[in-house]
Order: structure tokens, then C-alpha cells, then sequence
């Protein structure tokens, strides 16, 4: 379906004379494919978490990402001595790269992706938004009529520069569940094959179409590795740690709670804080632990297609669990840090619950 609406497009910019309809025509066959392929990757994500204005506003970031690697590159090619081959194939690489990874680092550092599939949507709209502005650029800057040099635009540069934001995104976010940590230091890797991949395609060391072609061919297929991969890690992740939430709140709350190690362990901290301080540290945990096993049920419901009501309590529940952290201080948090999961997954369930009212409407 897609690739004959495709086909049309290009039959009717052929035949076009009008300079408004064929620069319209141009873009939609130099964007759409890049679209159509976000598009399917939101649709393949299970879980549904991100919403329509959360990649709109990712799309905003990378095209302003566009516009500041324009500057750059402007400002860094009117320097003496500066070959406009040599940058393109390995300065132009570096500086759009590095302006595209900024919002998904961002992403990443504030929990605001869960798994790696929200990273490769995040990661692909950003590239979508960067080569969205620099094609209408170039659509007016250039006004060469050949309908393939679009096309080539459409389903290989644009294509690229999602391709490689994505895959940064997504080796990124490995490394920061892997490692524990995101510190900047983590994404360089990541970076470092993203550069690598652009400065490639750069090259040129195949024909144009061929070029395409093989992007065409291995992208999607190594999208689809990853989807897979890790649509299977979250089940994983939601079923171990939704039993694990369940029975530690389970443990907490019951009666055998004095005789288990918790219990043991609570005993001892009674020596170093004051009363009203242990029960705040068990209201915290308690509340911790509720809205954990409310979030991993919110996903397995979202990932079997219900949507849930928004729960007008969770908000309360948040406040509350901001008011009992700043009450207990540093030294109380740690205390009880042996029983709290600070991985960023755990970390991104609950900022995702926490907006979970606006995240279950309908988009």
C-alpha cells in the first residue's frame, strides 16, 4: 500500500509544472518513508507507553538539532584550510551526531525511557525531526528536478540519520542498565558507532541507489532484532520483579515480618533512629513498594491492550513519597536502600506512573 501511494507521488511530481505543487510533491517523497517507518516502529512497541505529543516534541528536538548543526557546520566550513569533502565524510559526522544524541543522553540521564525500544523510537523521531529541516533545506537551495535524487533523499539520507540516532539511543541505554550509571562517559561508545555508521554512508563507497538499498535491507531487520530482544527482556523484567514487589510487600505488612530478615534488620536500625523516624522509613517502603507493583500491572495491561482508568490517587501517593524522602534525609534513605531497586528501569516504572492520568488518554 505504502509503496503505491509511493509510486504515485512520484508519477505526479513527474508531470508536475506548478513550483508550489512539485516543491509539496518533493517533500512529502523525500519525508514520507522516514514517517511511515516511525510510524511502524511506534506501532510494533507492545507496551504503548509513549504518547503522540511525547514524539512530536522528540521530532521538535532533533529538528532543532538540524538547525544548530547547520550553524555549526556553516561557521566551522568558513574556516581557512577546511576541505569540504574531507568535513563531509568525517566533521559533518561528529557535530550532527553529537547535536542529535544531546536529547536522547537527556532522555536516558532523567528515566524518561524504560526499555530499549522506547530508546529506538526516541532515537529514530529524533533523526526524523534533524532530517525533516535539513531536506526542506535542500529542496529549496537545490532546484535539481530529478525526481530520484528525492527519493534517494527520502529513503536513504533520511533514513540514515534516524538509523544512526537510533542505534545510539538503543546501545546507549544498554550500556546504562548494564553498567548501572549515566554518567556521559556511558554514551560515548555509543556516540563513537553512531559517527562511525554516518561517516560510512558519507563515503560513498557505493553507488547512491545501491546505498539505499542496503539501508533499506539491514535496518529494519536489525530494528527488528532489537525489538524482539527486548520485548523479551521486559516480560522477563515485569515477571521476576512484580513477584519479587509482591512478596517483599507481602513480608512487610504480615505478621511474620519480626522473625524475617527485614524484620531483623529494622530491629537493629531502632538502636540509631527514633521511633516516629522507623515508621516513616516503613511508610516509605510500604508506599514504594505499592506504587512499583501498581506500575508493573499498569504495563502488563497496556501490553494486552487495556487501558486502565487513571487512578486520581497516584498523584497523592507521589506527594506523599516526596514528603516522607525529604522528611527522612540522605541517611535515612540509605538506610532502607538495601530494600528499594535503584535501577533505571525501576527508576523510569515510577515516573511513569507517575504521569500515568495524562499517559492513559487517548491519543
Amino acid at each position: 500500500m505504502f509503496f503505491q501511494i509511493y509510486k504515485i507521488l512520484v508519477y505526479v511530481a513527474s508531470k508536475a509544472s506548478n513550483i508550489v505543487m512539485l516543491f509539496l510533491l518533493r517533500t512529502l517523497i523525500s519525508l514520507l518513508p522516514m514517517f511511515v517507518f516511525l510510524a511502524a516502529l511506534v506501532f510494533l512497541d507492545s507496551f504503548k507507553l509513549i504518547r503522540f505529543r511525547v514524539v512530536l516534541l522528540t521530532i521538535g528536538a532533533g529538528g532543532l538539532a538540524a538547525v544548530a548543526s547547520f550553524i555549526g557546520n556553516n561557521a566551522l566550513l568558513r574556516l581557512d584550510g577546511v576541505d569540504l569533502r574531507l568535513y563531509s565524510r568525517y566533521g559533518a559526522p561528529i557535530l550532527e551526531e553529537v547535536c542529535k544524541a544531546i536529547y536522547a543522553a537527556y532522555l536516558i540521564k532523567a528515566h524518561r525511557v524504560g526499555f530499549m525500544v522506547d530508546s529506538a523510537i526516541h532515537g529514530f523521531a529524533l533523526g526524523a525531526g534533524f532530517a525533516c529541516i535539513e531536506n526542506i533545506y535542500y529542496l529549496q537551495s537545490l532546484s535539481d528536478p530529478n525526481i530520484l535524487l528525492w527519493s534517494i533523499r527520502g529513503f536513504g539520507t533520511a533514513i540514515m540519520h534516524g538509523g544512526t540516532t537510533a542505534i545510539f539511543a538503543i546501545v546507549a541505554k544498554n550500556a546504562a542498565d548494564r553498567q548501572a550509571a549515566t554518567s556521559w562517559r556511558v554514551f560515548l561508545p555509543a556516540l563513537g558507532m553512531a559517527i562511525a555508521l554516518h561517516s560510512f554512508f558519507n563515503h560513498f563507497f557505493l553507488p547512491p541507489i545501491l546505498s539505499m538499498l542496503v539501508l533499506l535491507l539491514i535496518l529494519p531487520l536489525l530494528l527488528l532484532i532489537i525489538f524482539h530482544r527486548s520485548e523479551k527482556a521486559a516480560r522477563a523484567w515485569l515477571e521476576v520483579g512484580f513477584d519479587t514487589d509482591r512478596e517483599l510487600f507481602e513480608l512487610i505488612t504480615g505478621a511474620q515480618m519480626s522473625a524475617s530478615k527485614i524484620g531483623v534488620y529494622l530491629q537493629a536500625l531502632r538502636k540509631s533512629f527514633a521511633p516516629e523516624v522507623i515508621v516513616d522509613l516503613m511508610c516509605y517502603l510500604r508506599l514504594h513498594l505499592e506504587l512499583s507493583i501498581k506500575a508493573k500491572g499498569l504495563l502488563l495491561m497496556r501490553e494486552a491492550g487495556l487501558r486502565p482508568a487513571p487512578d486520581p490517587e497516584i498523584q497523592n501517593a507521589f506527594a506523599e513519597l516526596q514528603y516522607l524522602k525529604k522528611s527522612l534525609g540522605k541517611i535515612g534513605m540509605l538506610a532502607i536502600s538495601p530494600f528499594l531497586s535503584a535501577s533505571s528501569r525501576d527508576l523510569w516504572q515510577l515516573q511513569m506512573l507517575q504521569e500515568t492520568p495524562a499517559a492513559l488518554r487517548k491519543t
